[in-house]
């Protein structure tokens, strides 16, 4: 018999955050593969069937779905904030206290969102992704999810940083602490970063995804593409660009406001 919790235990497990796919650990995090391969297992032992609230008009609308992936209702006492309007927060998905959600927004399965965190209108916080504590989410900003292979590290958004809208990040980068993102930002495992302040050019592998330092500011930029031809046309590809560090400015510019989240 399997040690680690499975079915409707991991569920729960995932739910109070008392199990993770992606963890911290000595300064470095850790990815327990089995966790996704739990949620795996989960879906293909789940048939699918109607949920949720069905609107009668016409033919009527009713949504299917694996039958072990309920939507999450929450009580005043969890602590969440979430805003009617089309939101949905599936089982299996950890948020903190203080968490706000604004509407239309959407969590999956296996997510974290520590305690204080927000996620607004249109934001998706994908499978698996970890958000931590004190993180704004932007409107529109997409964090990716993966659940294959189980091995694979999620996005990982560290403490405090400032998601702006727009911004997409996906195939496990990981956001350092305190970081911003500006608005529009996409950040993919092969995405160059040109950090111009230390002079020094990021970029993932298979082995190590991208990672973002703590306190980096970064914004879109282009660089040239190369071949004649591309020259000649005077094409660009996108990359991305820290051009400084938190200071005081930053943090009065991203401040967050601890109103919406008492």
């Amino acid at each position: 018999m399997s040690e680690h919790p499975s079915g409707e235990e991991l569920l729960d497990a995932l739910e109070s955050g008392s199990v993770r796919a992606a963890y911290p650990e000595d300064g470095a995090w850790v990815v327990p593969s089995w966790v996704k391969g739990g949620i795996l297992e989960i879906f293909r032992n789940s048939a699918i069937v109607p949920t949720g609230i069905e609107v009668q008009a016409g033919d009527g609308l009713a949504f299917c779905d694996k039958d072990a992936f309920p939507v999450r209702r929450f009580g005043a006492a969890s602590g969440v904030r979430l805003v009617p309007g089309g939101s949905s927060v599936r089982r299996g998905a950890h948020l903190g206290k203080g968490v706000v959600c604004m509407p239309p927004m959407y969590v999956n399965v296996g997510a974290f969102v520590g305690a204080g965190s927000m996620i607004d209108s249109h934001a998706l916080v994908g499978s698996c992704a970890q958000i931590g504590e004190g993180v704004h989410l932007s409107a529109a900003a997409q964090i990716g999810g993966v659940l294959e292979p189980v091995g694979a590290r999620p996005v990982i958004v560290e403490d405090g940083a400032f998601i702006g809208g727009g911004v997409g990040i996906y195939e496990g980068v990981l956001i350092g602490s305190n970081a911003v993102i500006a608005a529009g930002v996409v950040l993919t495992a092969s995405t160059p970063v040109f950090d111009l302040v230390n002079e020094t050019e990021l970029r993932g592998s298979s082995e190590a995804p991208l990672s973002i330092p703590p306190g980096a500011v970064v914004i879109s930029g282009t660089r040239p593409a190369s071949g004649a031809f591309a020259q000649s046309k005077g094409l660009n590809l996108a990359c991305a660009l820290i051009v400084k560090y938190r200071d005081a400015g930053t943090d009065a510019a991203v401040t967050l406001e601890q109103a919406l989240r008492s």
